[in-house]
């Protein structure tokens, strides 16, 4: 009987796991717009209404007016480099044959063959896995509508009445592990909103370096570039394979390899940067996961849920550690060395761990 419930349980989660992904991205949403109507809340004494109209309203205005700003001349470079992309392609196989000529272990590979398209195929295999996973979504036109709207519905019923769904969520647990259910739920929401300013400031320092490093090396196209740098940025280490090799592959076209080094050099310190100092400065510790996993869940969660699982693998994998450590470390191991003292204060178990005694 309970191997046929599990059963029956696991059946259920995949037929309604597009549902659940709606209800993840609703939380994130929730989480930022709560995280500003907080604030407003606690500094202007506004009701919570008000302050959530205004981070709305606010969100939308910098969101509109950045756009308004970047996204003609991104648009335009972007049309540019694709009308000349052909060219660009056939320019890059042409260095790339002569180099490979020189060598004569690579003499008789495809990349010493000018007309072999090696480098068109490979552009081709890149974006026919995003071309897979984009294109039912921008087909259901009417579906990807509906759906939108249901996250931003259910994001703002969220961030209004947060305490509502928690106390909600909180009251299915057995009263005796209702305090660990609260510490397990705050510490989620402190995790994903340090994940989220993290992430949004990471995206906007990525974007402008890039872009004006490529500006400074006369790299073309770098504003289109470095608005391509700040969006893959949302996936770890594979967003920053793409966005560093991806301009430097335009630039071998020009056969300059001092420039090619340059424009790898400058991703690779955009990147160093950003992941030593703006990272740590707002993710703290909260977001401090172990990068085997990380890589491993971006690749699950792709593979699963295509460029969509990509896009929340991080936080998907945050919080599942969150969980890991409440109710596997702290509940059955009973370790609570890792939780921080207010969580494990909120939880009721506040405590100092035992050391070793020296008798």
């Amino acid at each position: 009987m309970a191997l046929f419930v599990a059963a029956l349980a696991i059946w259920f989660l995949i037929r309604v796991v597009d549902v659940l992904l709606l209800l993840f991205l609703a939380v994130l949403l929730a989480v930022y717009l709560s995280s500003l109507t907080d604030y407003l809340e606690r500094r202007l004494r506004m009701r919570r209404w008000v302050g959530l109209m205004i981070a709305c309203a606010g969100t939308f205005i910098i969101v509109a007016g950045l756009a308004a700003l970047i996204f003609p001349p991104v648009v335009d470079q972007t049309q540019a480099l694709v009308s000349g992309l052909p060219q660009t392609l056939t320019n890059v196989q042409n260095v790339m044959a002569d180099w490979a000529q020189r060598y004569p272990f690579l003499r008789r590979t495809e990349l010493a063959d000018p007309q072999s398209g090696l480098v068109a195929k490979l552009i081709n295999d890149a974006t026919g896995y995003l071309s897979s996973s984009l294109v039912p979504y921008l087909r259901a036109g009417g579906k990807l509508f509906i759906e939108g709207v249901s996250v931003l519905v259910m994001a703002l019923y969220l961030a209004r009445a947060p305490a509502l769904y928690r106390d909600g969520v909180v009251s299915l647990v057995a009263p005796r592990r209702r305090a660990v259910a609260v510490g397990v739920l705050d510490d989620a929401g402190a995790t994903l909103r340090a994940w989220l300013t993290g992430q949004i400031l990471a995206m906007f320092v990525l974007g402008s370096l890039t872009a004006l490093g490529l500006l400074v090396l006369g790299v073309p196209y770098w504003l289109a570039f470095g608005a391509f740098t700040g969006l893959v940025a949302v996936v770890p280490f594979f967003g920053t394979i793409v966005s560093t090799l991806l301009p430097a592959l335009f630039v071998v076209g020009t056969g300059d390899w001092v420039k090619v080094v340059a424009v790898i050099g400058l991703g690779v310190l955009v990147h160093v940067a950003e992941a030593n100092l703006v990272a740590p400065l707002i993710m703290e510790r909260k977001v401090s996961l172990p990068p085997v996993l990380t890589i491993a869940s971006v690749l699950v969660m792709g593979s699963l849920l295509g460029v969509i699982g990509l896009i929340v693998a991080v936080p998907v994998l945050a919080v599942t550690m969150v969980f890991l450590r409440h109710i596997v470390q702290g509940e059955i191991y009973g370790d609570t060395s890792h939780l921080e003292p207010a969580v494990l204060k909120v939880s009721g178990q506040f405590r100092v761990p035992k050391t070793k005694s020296s008798g």
